[in-house]
């Protein structure tokens, strides 16, 4: 950091375009307090932490709003005039960002209008009950982003209809009731992210994607990981393969009888899912009818904010406190560091607001399920953490034929021979789209992208009842384009869910329809438990 520096005469543009700035607000806020107005509301900022009346009302305090705003723009225009390499330069903005939303006014009782008129209003109870709440979160470990009493595995959410048919110490497979009389003839597996539990996937019945599956048609089966604890902080990434896909493939093709089966992988599930396929494919096997992957990365050239944090210094930190180098043994990556990490990315959103409401108004964060799914975290075995970390983050190495040994065998994605769907979310700040998009060039089927509106989750889960949001769509192959902006300056944009095209691209891949089974599992695989079953319910 020592060698960052700006420009003589950039730095004094903005020293300049400072002091005009914040010499126009004190002049006019002088000019209000002596035209007699000091007392009539301020304009509204647009700002939502400084938009209620109370801070217009308050000459103070928006002066001081206004005053922030101004400090922050001008901090971060300092901070993209820095000159530096490109990652040097990204660290340094995500830095500034964060103490800038940190020191806020709105985060302090004192110099929040809201807060203060509350605790009068209420003669000191609001200030009482932030302090009650303030203490239950510290005992939890994490901030409440909802009510999550307001919730319970299996009993309103993750509700769908279903039985463990298999299991082992990495995770349970679940196959739904199918709620059609016929299905396809070719079984539907879904690989969700084993950094978080799998019932995103299942919130409700009217945003489920897997009863979606399952209502279009799909006899539907699901990994459900496992939260490891201390007797799995030894496995790495090759027990997650072996263990996770293939074990689920073979589960599948076994209850079935089916040779292949049409496959999602969801985020890391979809990395997870790509390289037991790879491994197959070396093997001379391929299970896949079709492979959809949903805000997946095969190629780890563009990993948006995340890369921030991803380094030699930081990987052999964590190789050396968590994979098998750690002192004493291997280690588990609790799931609230994780949980952290991912909130920080949404400061603003998923911090500091219910800072605010939890704490300094003392209001209770209202029942939502996704934000229930979200704060119920899932540790990671050490060694799996840092191979995906060096091999994938760091390295960049999944995408290269023949560079890594998974399982005993070297992989190419390319050996794949199977239709892939690929979607991305526009606004996605963990996956970004332009780099869900380079899969395209990696996979040698035939292949369709899907580009949806809004971010990693909220754009996956976007049933089509809702009528919400919108999708895009480009050649019949997204590798007619040699890039992603050439790609979407060619798409039509569509409005609704996503779902209903990719529905229509997997019934063509699905085989002829079948009498529904009356039973879940087989005589080799008997039912275990209900679903979602024990593993789901494992906290870490």
């Amino acid at each position: 950091m020592s060698g960052l520096k700006v420009q003589a005469d950039t730095l004094n543009a903005l020293q300049s375009d400072y002091v005009q700035q914040a010499t126009a607000l004190w002049n006019s806020t002088l000019a209000r307090a002596n035209a007699g107005d000091a007392g009539a509301p301020s304009p509204t900022l647009a700002d939502r932490r400084f938009s209620a009346t109370d801070w217009a009302s308050n000459p103070a305090a928006a002066y001081l709003a206004q005053v922030y705003l101004l400090n922050a723009r001008t901090m971060m225009q300092m901070a993209e005039a820095v000159e530096g390499d490109a990652k040097t330069k990204a660290r340094l903005r995500f830095a500034v960002q964060q103490w800038i939303d940190a020191a806020s006014p709105s985060n302090c009782l004192a110099l929040n209008p809201e807060a203060l008129r509350k605790a009068v209003d209420t003669q000191g109870d609001s200030i009482a009950q932030g302090m009650r709440q303030l203490w239950h979160d510290v005992q939890q470990g994490h901030v409440s982003q909802t009510d999550e009493s307001a919730f319970e595995v299996g009993r309103n959410v993750a509700t769908t209809e279903g039985a463990v048919v298999f299991e082992n110490e990495l995770f349970q497979l679940l196959e739904y009731k199918p709620l059609t009389d016929k299905v396809f003839e070719k079984p539907m597996l879904f690989v969700p992210p084993c950094i978080n539990k799998y019932y995103i996937l299942d919130l409700q019945p009217e945003n489920s994607l897997i009863r979606y599956s399952v209502e279009q048609g799909h006899r539907t089966f699901v990994v459900s990981w496992r939260n490891p604890d201390a007797q799995l902080a030894d496995r790495g990434w090759d027990d997650y393969i072996e263990q996770g896909p293939l074990a689920a493939i073979a589960a599948v093709q076994a209850i079935t009888g089916a040779a292949t089966l049409d496959m999602l992988g969801f985020c890391v599930g979809g990395t997870i899912l790509s390289t037991a396929l790879a491994v197959l494919a070396a093997r001379g096997e391929h299970p896949a009818a079709s492979l959809t992957l949903l805000t997946t990365l095969l190629d780890f050239s563009d990993t948006g904010v995340l890369d921030i944090f991803v380094d030699e210094a930081s990987v052999k930190l964590r190789e050396m406190t968590l994979g098998h180098q750690a002192p004493g043994g291997p280690r588990l990556l609790k799931g609230q560091e994780l949980a952290t990490t991912f909130s920080f990315l949404r400061p603003n959103d998923l911090v500091w607001n219910y800072v605010v409401g939890n704490y300094l108004k003392g209001e209770s964060p209202p029942p939502f399920d996704l934000l229930y799914w979200n704060s119920d975290a899932t540790n990671l075995p050490g060694p799996m953490y840092c191979w995906y970390l060096r091999h994938t983050y760091l390295q960049d190495e999944l995408k290269v034929p023949g560079r890594l040994t998974v399982c005993g065998e070297k992989i190419d994605l390319g050996a794949i021979q199977a239709p892939v769907y690929v979607y991305g979310s526009r606004e996605d700040h963990i996956v970004p789209w332009t780099a869900a998009f380079k899969s395209l060039k990696l996979l040698s089927g035939p292949t369709r992208f899907v580009l949806g509106a809004s971010g990693h989750i909220a754009g996956v889960i976007n049933p089509p009842a809702k009528k919400k949001r919108s999708y895009w769509t480009g050649p019949a192959s997204g590798k007619a384009a040699a890039t992603s902006e050439e790609w979407l300056a060619s798409a039509t944009e569509h409005p609704g869910s996503w779902w209903t095209d990719w529905s229509s691209w997997l019934a063509k891949h699905a085989g002829k329809q079948v009498a529904a089974p009356k039973s879940y599992g087989s005589r080799t695989h008997k039912v275990i438990e209900p679903a979602p079953g024990r593993y789901v319910q494992q906290k870490a």
